[in-house]
């Protein structure tokens, strides 16, 4: 039996985000799907600038999660610019917590009161 997957905190986002060759309506093309914690390694890493342990920090998991997600999310971004397809970023798959603060702020420990 697999081990459960790790809870992975990732910034909350109000509906999925789709994203498609322009000129081709969305029902003739194939579509590539991107899970919310792929999409928020992705943030951290390449527009954050974050290393991978520190994204890793952030989101709750190893530096070597960080990395699988972020080779993952790579491949299936350039597939889908080359093979013409939509990349959804699916936000049901994942839990959405407040990604940016410690896990030691999300549970309330180290904080003051009216903060």
């Amino acid at each position: 039996m697999a081990r459960p997957k790790k809870r992975r905190c990732c910034r909350r986002y109000n509906a999925d985000r789709v994203f498609k060759p322009r000129g081709i309506p969305m029902g003739e093309l194939e579509s590539k799907v991107l899970s919310l914690d792929q999409f928020e390694a992705l943030r951290l890493c390449d527009m954050d600038r974050l290393d991978q342990e520190e994204a890793g920090q952030l989101m709750g998991v190893s530096r070597g999660t960080i990395q699988r997600l972020l080779y993952s999310a790579r491949q299936q971004l350039v597939e889908a610019i080359i093979s013409n397809n939509a990349i959804i970023v699916n936000l049901k798959e994942s839990e959405a917590c407040d990604a940016g603060m410690h896990s030691s702020q999300r549970k309330g420990r180290g904080r003051r009161a009216g903060k």
